[in-house]
């Protein structure tokens, strides 16, 4: 996967440069012009003039870049052929087309060191370009733009190469020195797709954090530049990075906005929509996941409040419990105490609680409700009743209320 889209970045960047597409200037095809170059023998280019060489040395780009597609091995022969007459007679830009036109097949064969020479090899001749060398058959002084396309290009192959090969770092270095070419003069688009891809490469190494900050980038330039399919591409790539974080909101956001830039160039771009879709669908499914998840995760939360509240007014109620346990202990041990001191004692003298519950009872209450309303145990509201029976001298609740309210007491 990471191949096929390297490739595609290869060709949408440029970096197979202006032959990439076959057209001859005189309106031949291939066949013709192969004919046209057959003709040429070794003695025939040794007495050929510089412009000569110069046009065959074209026809043999136009042949290496036209059969780049369709025909490795003619396409290789071409770029051979190329290399030789163009190194020899130092026409350096078509030496450094034609190596690394060589090292992107053996890239595309997985032939490291073989890609790697011929990328060496191009990158040699692009210092010759750099170092103003001429030679009797070419006196031409490369200008700084169209050196910096050759290092683009060739920046380019070997970010992909290194890419393909897991040296990530190493694939990093060349793509950001071929972003600067690009923003040096203005290449939006470029840009665009070599952030884009750069963000691909993070995301499946698993770096998040690279891979978002490579796609905004992309962005970034795509919506400078003004093309949509170049802003729907990083769009992609950010509702994919959020699916995989597990951000369904944003991610979906990110897929509906790029497939309506999709959906405007739908003849051009369908599997590109059909992919955005398929990651759409993937984060839909998340979402009810995590909906089903939230709604399970409310619920556990909601039942463990209630148990917590029910512990909570458990603990409260056994505190208070304990606490007004603790003080009728108190009260019988003072009730003890007085009884002792003064035995004959005329004054009914009633506690607080004592009162309270001589209310209740007036009130017609139960020692259950009783029981209940105070806090108390029932066989406690009992013995509070004998013992304000026993206070009143009243042999029964009914003599109990009428003594008490006849003392003003209720």
């Amino acid at each position: 996967m990471r191949k096929f889209v390297l490739t595609f970045v290869v060709a949408a960047l440029g970096w197979v440069s202006s032959y990439a597409q076959y057209s001859d200037h005189r309106g031949r095809n291939t066949d013709s012009l192969e004919r046209v170059v057959a003709g040429w023998t070794c003695e025939r280019i040794e007495s050929a003039s510089a412009d000569q060489v110069s046009g065959l040395i074209s026809a043999y780009k136009d042949l290496m870049w036209g059969y780049l597609q369709t025909n490795r091995d003619k396409s290789m022969e071409y770029a051979r052929t190329a290399l030789r007459l163009s190194s020899e007679r130092g026409f350096w830009y078509a030496a450094q087309d034609a190596s690394r036109v060589l090292g992107m097949h053996h890239y595309a064969a997985e032939q490291w060191d073989s890609a790697s020479f011929f990328y060496n090899k191009s990158l040699e001749m692009v210092r010759k370009m750099e170092d103003k060398v001429t030679t009797r058959y070419n006196d031409k002084i490369y200008d700084q733009k169209s050196i910096d396309d050759a290092k683009s290009a060739l920046y380019g192959a070997l970010g992909n190469m290194y890419n393909v090969m897991d040296s990530i770092p190493r694939a990093m270095e060349y793509y950001k020195m071929a972003g600067v070419i690009f923003d040096k003069y203005g290449w939006k688009e470029s840009n665009a797709i070599l952030w884009y891809n750069m963000g691909e490469t993070w995301l499946e190494e698993g770096d998040m954090s690279q891979a978002e900050e490579c796609y905004n980038k992309s962005l970034g330039y795509a919506r400078e530049s003004g093309d949509s399919l170049q802003i729907s591409s990083p769009l992609k790539g950010l509702g994919a990075l959020y699916l995989a974080q597990g951000k369904t909101s944003r991610a979906l956001k990110c897929l509906e906005e790029a497939d309506k830039y999709y959906s405007l160039h739908e003849d051009q771009e369908f599997r590109a929509r059909l992919e955005t879709l398929d990651v759409m669908r993937k984060v839909l499914i998340q979402q009810k996941k995590q909906l089903r998840w939230l709604f399970w995760g409310a619920l556990c939360l909601v039942l463990l409040m209630v148990v917590l509240m029910l512990y909570v007014r458990r603990n409260v109620l056994l505190k208070r419990k304990n606490t007004v346990a603790d003080e009728v202990i108190e009260e019988a041990i003072s009730d003890m105490e007085k009884t002792e001191d003064s035995p004959d004692s005329p004054d009914v003298e009633l506690t607080d609680r004592e009162r309270q519950i001589l209310q209740f009872i007036s009130q017609g209450k139960t020692s259950p409700q009783i029981a209940e309303k105070m806090y108390l145990s029932l066989p406690t509201i009992k013995w509070y009743r004998k013992k304000l029976l026993i206070k009143f001298e009243a042999s029964n609740t009914a003599d109990l209320v009428f003594k008490a309210k006849e003392k003003g007491l209720i």
